[in-house]
């Protein structure tokens, strides 16, 4: 999920403990920068998507070279949520198409 950023829960406001690595990942205005691609994301996968996890998990189980996909589960609503997203199965090619555009070759962790 991109250390969280394409839950889609990311935004210029949000606060991570200063002993959590997100504070340093998301530093300065990558927040903001995060927050301003997934909302462009969000438009063009809520026709066929019911959440940006959804699309990012679907997005993963998309290529036929993944053969496994490890996502967060902290809480029982999330593994059971993780279940539901996986069985819905790959994302449309039409939309895979249409992703492509939002492509980002960025390195937080420099």
């Amino acid at each position: 999920m991109d250390e969280g950023g394409l839950t889609g829960n990311i935004n210029e406001s949000t606060q991570f403990p200063t002993d959590d690595f997100r504070a340093r990942y998301f530093k300065d205005d990558r927040k903001k920068q995060v927050k301003e691609r997934v909302d462009k994301i969000w438009e063009v996968v809520k026709e066929e998507t019911d959440s940006m996890v959804e699309a990012a998990l679907r997005f993963i189980i998309s290529f036929d070279e993944v053969t496994s996909v490890i996502p967060g589960m902290r809480t029982k609503n999330h593994l059971l949520s993780n279940i539901e997203i996986i069985k819905k199965g790959p994302l449309s090619n039409d939309l895979i198409e249409r992703l492509k555009a939002h492509k980002w070759d960025r390195n937080f962790y420099e």
